[in-house]
């Protein structure tokens, strides 16, 4: 009995890492902003589904539960003073930041798909978050205000306030010479 149960969380742990793995670490890089972390993060929420599996029928939606787990480990990073003193102060951002773009840089700038995620990653977070989840991981605005753990109307109104930024936004860089 014990090894059927260990072979049976074993297909459920890799099934759900096929599932959601790609998807949580774009989530995760959507608030980091680095790669590397986000799949830190990514391995840490796995860990905890590894453990919480003799728990996993009490999970109403799992992917909610999962969502939410990601995003909390997330801004837990993003609340850490280490975080804050490594990303904040290095010199990759100063050349984010910098008005010069690298070819490289030029080039995925001409690629629309890349410009918007550029848009898009450099809102908020409050307006970031929301965006993600309803537009590329497609969530309903109850789902969302139930990962978030924030009211409906909240959700729509900062929904409503990322697109009208991100307008603005993509409007601006064009006219400065895409």
């Amino acid at each position: 009995m014990e090894k059927e149960y260990l072979e049976d969380k074993n297909a459920w742990f890799e099934r759900i890492m096929d599932e959601y793995g790609d998807r949580l670490t774009k989530l995760s890089y959507n608030y980091t902003k680095d790669w590397s972390l986000a799949e830190d993060i990514v391995q840490d929420v796995f860990i905890t589904c590894y453990k919480k599996y003799e728990n996993i029928d009490e999970i109403v939606s799992f992917k909610s539960w999962i969502f939410r787990i990601t995003i909390n480990k997330c801004k837990d990073i993003l609340k850490s003073s280490l975080f804050k003193r490594i990303v904040m102060n290095s010199t990759f951002l100063t050349q984010i930041k910098s008005l010069e773009l690298t070819p490289e840089s030029f080039i995925l700038k001409r690629s629309e798909e890349a410009f918007l995620s550029t848009c898009v990653l450099a809102l908020p977070i409050k307006y970031r978050e929301v965006i993600t989840l309803y537009y590329y991981e497609e969530f309903s605005i109850e789902e969302i205000s139930e990962i978030l753990q924030i009211n409906r109307n909240t959700i729509k109104t900062r929904l409503n306030r990322g697109r009208e930024k991100l307008k603005i936004m993509m409007e601006r860089w064009r006219e400065n010479g895409e």
